[in-house]
């Protein structure tokens, strides 16, 4: 009967978290859509709900690396697993409250690492699985500034004998797919963080192999929709409208570029950060115009929320699966 609780309370938390990711993360994917005036919140909600369940529909790879990739379901217990998840929605609710975009995959990750190492030990970590995870979370941001910067560039040169007022017609077109499409491939990547927690959860409840099962995509997918729905909008106005000044071009762009990066690394199973790789693409396109186009108070800001959130979901991980490690 306990352990029938504790994986209940497991697979809570999963979706309280994916709960979160909707609030934070998947808030991104559709802030410069909604600051560009493309769509109303609502309607850019609602897309983002719809795309987000479809992308977390087509695809398991990343699901499979955080549930059994990190460490091994065998080293986990359920306190643990309860542990990592935890560690991760205690800090995306302090974030989110504040209206910091940080990273939902970084403080899984961190909160993973930190009860595995709690109860295994560090040795019980996939070593080239873990630095593949973390290459790809590190690279993430930096390519999206240089891809951001580049591809506005090309922009600017290929409508350079439109008028503004013309340029921004086929803009807020072009931000419209590039946005569904953000929100797609947020769902295929980040989408699947809860479900490889509840699959992690799942397996050893079972003691067997981890596999992902169609509820846990869909109820991982619906509660994203929520959080997006009815708590999205503090992040949307910090990085749509407090980092730069966009246009529906300049969204496009850095909604375009952003896409194609998590979809690359959704297709290699790696998980990477909407927030880091959008705010990215975000900062790469407004250096275009000129370096002080961006309100780098606010870029600061969000990037020391970066940076303390390994350590402080390590910390809240490796602090919960200790403490659990003695009750029943």
């Amino acid at each position: 009967m306990l352990e029938i609780v504790i994986l209940s309370i497991s697979i809570g938390l999963a979706l309280a978290y994916a709960y979160g990711n909707g609030m934070n993360d998947a808030a991104n994917a559709i802030a410069t859509v909604i600051s560009t005036r493309v769509l109303t919140p609502a309607v850019a909600v609602l897309m983002a709900g719809v795309l987000n369940l479809l992308g977390a529909l087509t695809g398991t790879a990343v699901a499979k690396t955080l549930g059994k990739g990190i460490i091994d379901p065998s080293n986990m217990t359920q306190y643990a697993v309860i542990s990592a998840i935890g560690a991760s929605v205690i800090w995306v609710t302090i974030a989110t409250r504040q209206g910091w975009p940080v990273s939902v995959s970084h403080s899984l990750i961190a909160g993973v690492m930190g009860a595995g190492i709690a109860v295994a030990g560090v040795g019980a970590l996939d070593g080239s699985i873990v630095i593949k995870v973390l290459l790809a979370l590190a690279l993430s941001p930096i390519l999206g500034i240089l891809g951001g910067f580049l591809f506005m560039l090309l922009l600017y040169w290929f409508f350079r004998r439109r008028s503004p007022t013309a340029v921004n017609a086929v803009g807020s077109k072009l931000q419209l797919v590039a946005a569904a499409f953000l929100s797609y491939s947020h769902g295929k990547n980040d989408g699947q963080n809860a479900m490889g927690m509840i699959a992690l959860s799942w397996a050893v409840y079972q003691v067997q192999p981890l596999s992902i099962e169609l509820w846990m995509v869909l109820a991982s997918a619906l509660a994203i929709g929520l959080g997006t729905a009815l708590g999205g909008m503090r992040v949307i106005r910090t990085l749509g409208m407090r980092v730069t000044r966009l246009e529906p071009i300049n969204g496009f762009a850095a909604n375009a570029m952003a896409a194609a990066i998590i979809e690359g690394a959704s297709n290699m199973g790696l998980p990477v950060s909407t927030t880091h790789t959008s705010t990215a693409t975000i900062l790469g396109v407004g250096a275009t115009r000129r370096l002080s186009a961006v309100r780098w108070g606010v870029t600061r800001n969000i990037m020391l929320a970066w940076l303390i959130t390994y350590p402080t979901c390590f910390a809240l991980g490796w602090t919960l699966a200790k403490l659990t490690g003695f009750l029943p």
